[in-house]
């Protein structure tokens, strides 16, 4: 199909892909201050605009929406097309409450009422 279309029409039909898969995904990536837009994510990968994030690698965090999801260290992996895959070195799931470093009693009371 891409033989019989210019090459206008083409960059135009990309460059809406692109725009479309953006504005569809609610993940995203920061490394710093820098928010930027997964287009693709997997278990092992996640892929981004190469525009966007060309150098991007180490420790980022990964958000859906405003939740906070993952602590990821990553590196870069390749080129595809115009987008840029980045592989997982380390991917930690984040919890809402601090570590827990004993076993919590199952039937424990919820709180405590005060004496009178």
């Amino acid at each position: 199909m891409s033989m019989f279309l210019s090459k206008e029409v083409r960059e135009g039909l990309e460059q809406a892909q692109k725009a479309s898969r953006k504005k569809r995904s609610r993940l995203r990536v920061q490394a710093g201050e820098k928010m930027i837009p997964i287009l693709r994510f997997q278990e092992t990968s996640f892929a981004v605009d190469i525009d966007e994030a060309p150098q991007l690698r180490g420790l980022v965090d990964i958000f859906d929406g405003s939740r906070h999801l993952y602590q990821a260290l990553i590196v870069a992996s390749e080129v595809d097309g115009p987008e840029m895959r980045f592989d997982f070195k380390r991917n930690t799931l984040t919890t809402d409450g601090p570590a827990v470093d004993f076993e919590r009693n199952e039937f424990a009371p919820a709180g405590l009422l005060p004496a009178f």
